[in-house]
């Protein structure tokens, strides 16, 4: 995938905005060597599997597991999986939740100095690992405006820290639509969800931001 200038960004997404999900997905397709799509199966998740999966059957989905995914989300994700047929590339943290319990003494509040290195533990080492491994070019994400004031600050198509192509087709999106369109492709949904590093929802972990 080629890198776009400043301006080439901001007409793309001008233009995207005024498309389907689907055909900003098979343009990104089309145009890249080594997408992937990474996911952690919070609400709506189904919706941008669904929608990158059709277009490319054997994208790498990257997932990477904390460990500390509610039971709901746990098998709403093996729903997912199956369902979609996706091609799962799991990671998950090199040490286990008993060796954090007994460093941290569970997981650390926001405000203790430990929950920055648990942060590292449990998400950001796996991710940087997956993306070593992976070395995409493209990085299809379900971000979307109104989540967080970052992400206010992007658009369809943004660079990630490192350089790589960042896509989120329902940017623009709100829950109503994205209702509508489980509901039309039958697809699940789970609401009960806990991501540990974040613990307030309008929280950025370090992933994107």
């Amino acid at each position: 995938m080629k890198r776009y200038s400043e301006k080439e960004l901001k007409i793309l997404n001008q233009q995207f905005k005024g498309i389907t999900p689907a055909e900003i997905v098979q343009w990104v397709v089309s145009n890249s060597a080594r997408p992937v799509i990474t996911t952690n199966f919070r609400p709506y998740e189904a919706a941008i599997l669904h929608a990158v999966s059709e277009i490319d059957p054997v994208i790498k989905v990257i997932w990477c597991d904390t460990g500390y995914n509610t039971p709901q989300t746990y098998k709403h994700a093996k729903q997912v999986i199956d369902q979609l047929s996706l091609n799962v590339k799991l990671y998950t943290p090199k040490q286990t939740a008993a060796y954090r319990d007994a460093l941290f003494g569970g997981i650390p509040d926001i405000n203790n100095p430990q929950h920055a290195e648990f942060t590292k533990q449990v998400k950001l080492e796996p991710f940087l690992r997956a993306m070593r491994q992976q070395n995409p070019d493209v990085w299809f994400t379900n971000l979307r405006k109104g989540q967080t004031s970052f992400r206010d600050s992007i658009d369809i198509l943004s660079y990630s820290k490192d350089g790589i192509l960042k896509v989120s087709p329902f940017y623009h999106w709100s829950d109503e639509k994205l209702d509508a369109y489980l509901e039309q492709h039958e697809l699940p949904n789970e609401f009960k969800y806990f991501d540990p590093t974040k613990v307030l929802e309008n929280r950025e972990c370090g992933l994107h931001a």
